[in-house]
């Protein structure tokens, strides 16, 4: 395993500073210079990290420090930094924001891997603030290396001199980069952020014309060879010793097919390279373009926007029909969040209903309120996807809920301690072979997951 390696981390002084757009244009930029750019996302997200594989070419990874130990990290890291000359890491929300203190936070992250910290600042109507503002970030937690500035947003030279002198004269640190306000800068966004990679590309037309704009600007307003000088800054790391990436022989012979196309892409690549590394074979599917399944032993239905693509899905009733009848030979199937909502028996949005699988007796519909929030939950039975008793973190993300038939009586796999669930914190409709929930698993952190999930695949398979 490689650690040690360049790194910088791009933090944000707040949501929704741009910081995104930054990063997808410098992993564009560094690309243009022949470097092979490992990313890293803070926290379990699954739409920038789209950007960030589709535009250098390696699996982004996600580092969340709740719900993964100190040495879990840094394995992940030196894992996927392997073969790479330099690392970029994208924080999450304020640089400081985490689940209890500092807790779950992009600086959190930063400590543990040595990382330098360049701040991104939205730097909209303020010029002198910016400087009380830095300053702040940097007197935070000076255990913390913000080692540059980037200004977004700035109304042009003037805003851009002032603001620059102010923070370092009063900071101390240099900016090494200015973003003026642009449109062009913005990438499309919806209910649960921005639209995914692989939509854009297949479904958007001019999503590649924006791209290229984003890492002309970027490329323009930022000093990349001073970027670079602080990535190489980098204190050293020591790799650590495997204890997540250990391959095995539990998946040999065992195929497991996973849904991926426009509606269904939620997925951490870590859960599907940790069933590869088990042996298992894993089988992309399209519950969209492909008439039926192929021969697997158990299927994963991730998460995604069925609800926009529902017309779609609904039209393709040989694969309905396919995966109704791979549940009644007990195939395992695991729908999160997205196949949850596919897995209904109707998908409601936009003032039309249309059909769905029908394993779960109940309809989706867009929710009152937008769920994101970690999860804690103990499984009360086994199933597919763990044994009774087991324990673990996950997290939700969704802006939709069920609303089960009348008289529908389903059982539950899952209690949440925290989060919200299908209804009054109980999660995971488990029916025969079958689990659904809106819990998001990441097998670095639940480690029964892939492997408990492929041990009944060939359990169901062989008898």
């Amino acid at each position: 395993m490689k650690a040690d390696l360049p790194r910088v981390l791009l933090a944000g002084d707040r949501s929704s500073c741009g910081k995104t757009t930054i990063v997808a244009g410098l992993l564009s930029a560094l690309l243009g210079r022949n470097l092979d750019v490992q990313s890293y996302k803070v926290a379990l997200d699954y739409i920038d990290p789209s950007y960030h594989t589709g535009i250098t070419g390696r699996w982004c990874r996600n580092l969340d420090g709740h719900l993964m130990p100190e040495k879990t990290i840094r394995e992940i890291y030196a894992h996927a930094a392997e073969g790479a000359d330099v690392a970029v890491i994208e924080g999450v929300r304020g640089l400081y924001e985490g689940y209890d203190g500092d807790w779950g936070s992009t600086a959190q992250i930063a400590k543990m891997l040595k990382s330098p910290v360049i701040l991104v600042v939205d730097a909209r109507s303020i010029t002198r603030s910016a400087a009380a503002l830095v300053k702040g970030y940097i007197d935070f937690d000076p255990n913390v290396e913000i080692k540059g500035v980037i200004l977004n947003k700035v109304g042009g030279e003037r805003h851009a001199k002032k603001a620059i002198s102010a923070i370092q004269d009063h900071a101390g640190v240099e900016v090494v980069g200015v973003i003026p306000r642009d449109e062009s800068m913005h990438l499309s966004m919806r209910h649960l952020g921005l639209v995914p990679m692989l939509e854009g590309e297949r479904r958007h037309t001019g999503f590649a014309e924006r791209l290229a704009k984003i890492r002309e600007v970027v490329e323009e307003g930022l000093d990349i060879d001073r970027i670079l000088e602080i990535a190489a800054e980098a204190e050293s790391l020591d790799a650590p010793e495997p204890d997540l990436y250990v391959p095995s022989s539990e998946g040999e012979g065992v195929r497991i097919g996973v849904a991926l196309d426009e509606a269904f892409n939620f997925y951490y690549r870590d859960n599907i390279e940790l069933m590869e590394l088990s042996g298992a074979e894993v089988v992309p599917v399209s519950p969209i373009h492909d008439s039926t399944l192929p021969e697997i032993d158990g299927l994963y239905i991730g998460g995604g926007y069925p609800e926009l693509y529902a017309k779609d899905l609904s039209e393709n009733r040989s694969m309905m029909a396919s995966i109704k009848k791979a549940h009644e030979e007990d195939v395992p199937i695991f729908a999160e969040c997205g196949g949850l909502m596919y897995l209904c028996e109707e998908i409601e949005y936009d003032g039309e209903s249309r059909p769905a699988v029908g394993l779960v007796p109940a309809k989706t519909r867009m929710g009152g309120r937008r769920i994101v929030s970690y999860t804690e939950g103990t499984f009360l039975r086994d199933c597919s996807m763990g044994p009774r008793g087991a324990v673990f973190l996950g997290h939700e993300f969704h802006h939709s809920e069920l609303v089960l038939d009348d008289g529908a009586k389903v059982e539950y796999a899952i209690r949440l301690q925290r989060g919200t669930g299908i209804e009054k914190g109980m999660d995971g409709i488990v029916e025969g072979n079958m689990v659904a929930s809106y819990n998001h698993f990441h097998g670095a952190s639940y480690r029964e997951f892939p492997l408990h999930f492929i041990k009944t695949a060939r359990e169901a398979r062989d008898k």
